[in-house]
């Protein structure tokens, strides 16, 4: 296979820009080392809801993989990652996150007091329990209510079920209509993870090179600059790049990516990208940093 050919090529232990989520990957951008510090206040201090934001492909998953890896052990986690359906379906997927059986005929009433029962014995038994929502702009506003609904399971002064939901930026949007200001005013801290920037990119594409025994020089300074404008500074636009790159870069029988290869991929077609201006790209990118073409990566 081509990625064999590229992991002999460049010395490689494991492919350094793979799609799926990885906590061992994980780049810590200040834009995630604040995101990853949003996520653990709110369930240090017990935070009712707490919602983080981003773009599809910003890193949220990897996040939220690296957060369930640290999480005590007396927090009893369920994860939800495309719920869907309306009053009471919610109950369902719910209390199969938590690997609790309803009953097919069951109601709404006795699914919700399935729920209830099933927190409280957590609590009497000393855990809290965290409902992790992916994907949660799916959601619609009737079923995020109902959700605001579940965070009033309490015991005193203690929150007995803590709920953490990761979306794109509609999600934002939702909570901000009028009819679900209850739901926000239960939101006590929230955060949206931005692209990364030119520096940052670069800084990431290097990381994950050096993460797979690599030099950190495999691009050339022109190539991450426009693997950044092309993808927007979002790090799965940009695996997807720097995969496909590498294997051209085999093909080509060099040892570095240049701009040259990259304006080659975008060519080619084999990258969906959103519509650019490739003569801006090549213009601009040639003058602030011209391309080293030998192959050699730039200082």
């Amino acid at each position: 296979m081509k990625t064999d050919l590229y992991l002999k090529h460049f010395q490689f232990r494991e492919r350094p820009f793979a799609l799926l989520p990885d906590p061992d990957f994980i780049f810590w951008s200040k834009g995630h080392t604040r995101a990853f510090s949003v996520l653990e206040y709110g369930l240090i201090t017990q935070a009712p809801i707490t919602v983080l934001t981003g773009e599809v492909g910003a890193g949220k998953t990897t996040l939220l993989q690296a957060l369930i890896a640290q999480v005590d052990r007396d927090v009893v986690v369920g994860l939800i990652s495309n719920a869907q359906g309306g009053r009471g379906e919610l109950l369902r997927w719910v209390l199969n996150a938590f690997d609790q059986h309803a009953e097919p005929q069951a109601d709404y009433v006795a699914l919700h007091q399935q729920f209830v029962d099933f927190v409280l014995s957590q609590y009497a038994a000393g855990h809290s329990v965290l409902l992790i929502i992916d994907e949660a702009q799916n959601l619609s506003s009737e079923t995020l209510e109902e959700l605001r609904m579940l965070t009033n399971i309490n015991s005193g002064k203690d929150e007995l079920l803590q709920l953490v939901l990761l979306g794109q930026p509609e999600l934002r949007e939702m909570i901000s209509q009028p009819e679900l200001r209850q739901f926000a005013q239960r939101v006590s801290v929230s955060y949206h993870l931005e692209p990364m920037d030119r520096a940052t990119s670069r800084e990431y594409i290097r990381s994950r090179l050096l993460h797979v025994d690599g030099s950190g020089e495999e691009f050339t300074e022109h190539a991450m600059a426009l693997i950044h404008q092309i993808s927007g500074g979002v790090p799965r636009e940009i695996n997807k790049l720097c995969d496909l790159a590498l294997v051209y870069a085999v093909s080509a029988d060099k040892m570095a990516v240049d701009g040259k290869l990259i304006e080659e991929l975008l060519a080619d077609g084999v990258i969906l990208t959103a519509p650019i201006r490739p003569l801006f790209l090549s213009n601009r990118y040639a003058v602030d940093m011209p391309d080293n073409h030998s192959g050699e990566a730039a200082e």
